[in-house]
C-alpha cells in the first residue's frame, strides 16, 4: 500500500537541450513543480531524458543543473525514493548520481508491484521492433570499450560534439506535427505482445514525447508520460487511480 501522499512519475525533461532555447525558463519550472509536490510524494520515478546529455568522467559531471540535483538530493534526504531511469539522451549515468543524489539507478526496464498492481516501467527506447537503426545505436553506445575511449576525450570537445548530434535529433523538430495514433506505436505494440505472456496493470513510458493513458489488453493501460517541452506532463499513482496531468 502507499502511505502518505501519491506516487510520481515524469520523464523527457531535456534539461540543457541545445535545440531549445528556453532551458533557463524549463529548468526553473521543472524546479518549481518538484517544489510543490515535496509534502506529497511518497516516491519519485524519473523515467528517462530528464538531461539531454548526461556523461560522467572518473572526476568530472556535466556543468549545469543545480537547482534540479539539489531538489531530488532533498528528496532522498527526506527518506524519498527517487528512481532516475538511463533514457537514449542521458544513458551514461554511472555511479555519481547514486552516490550523491542517493537516486535509485536503472538502466533497464523493471516490472514493480505497487498497491497490488502490476507495473512495467521503462524509458521506452529500443522498445519499438521497427526501430533497427536505433538498436543498433543503442548497441554501440553502451559498448563499455566504446565509453571507456570516448571517456578519453577531452569534456570541452566531447560534450561539443554531442550537442551537435542532440542538434540533429528529432528533438530539434519537436514542434513539428506528426500523425499519432497509439495503438500503431511501436511501445504499444510490445505491450500487447509482453501481455500474452505476462499481465501488467500499467505500461508506463516516456521517449515518444506524447500524453496518453488508453486501454490496452482486457483491464490494462498504456502511459505516454509526455515531456516538459510542449506539453509539461506528469503522472501520479494514489493507489487506485493512474492520471495523467499538466502542468502549469
Amino acid at each position: 500500500m502507499i502511505g502518505k501522499g501519491k506516487i510520481y512519475f515524469v520523464s523527457d525533461v531535456h534539461l540543457g537541450a541545445p535545440a531549445l532555447n528556453n532551458n533557463r525558463e524549463r529548468e526553473v519550472l521543472f524546479a518549481k513543480w518538484l517544489d510543490e509536490i515535496k509534502n506529497d510524494v511518497a516516491e519519485l520515478y524519473l523515467m528517462g531524458d530528464i538531461f539531454d546529455f548526461w556523461f560522467e568522467y572518473k572526476k568530472v559531471v556535466p556543468r549545469g543543473f543545480t537547482r534540479i540535483l539539489g531538489r531530488i538530493a532533498d528528496l532522498t534526504d527526506k527518506g524519498i525514493p527517487v528512481h532516475f531511469f538511463t533514457g537514449n539522451h542521458d544513458l551514461w549515468a554511472f555511479d555519481y548520481l547514486p552516490e550523491e543524489l542517493g537516486v535509485i539507478l536503472h538502466k533497464n526496464e523493471i516490472i514493480k508491484e505497487i498497491s497490488g498492481k502490476k507495473f512495467f516501467l521503462a524509458h521506452g527506447d529500443g522498445m519499438d521492433a521497427g526501430d533497427k537503426g536505433y538498436t543498433f545505436l543503442k548497441k554501440i553506445f553502451t559498448n563499455k570499450t566504446l565509453q571507456w575511449f570516448f571517456s578519453r576525450l577531452h569534456p570541452n570537445f566531447a560534450f561539443t560534439l554531442a550537442h551537435k548530434w542532440s542538434k540533429s535529433t528529432r528533438l530539434a523538430k519537436i514542434n513539428i506535427e506528426e500523425e499519432f495514433e497509439v495503438n500503431k506505436e511501436g511501445i504499444y505494440k510490445f505491450a500487447e505482445s509482453f501481455l500474452e505472456k505476462e499481465y501488467i496493470d500499467y505500461f508506463v513510458f516516456g521517449h515518444r514525447h506524447r500524453m496518453s493513458n488508453a486501454a490496452i489488453g482486457q483491464n490494462s493501460r498504456f502511459v505516454l508520460l509526455g515531456d516538459w517541452i510542449k506539453n509539461f506532463s506528469y503522472g501520479t499513482f494514489d493507489g487506485e487511480k493512474f492520471e495523467l496531468k499538466r502542468y502549469s
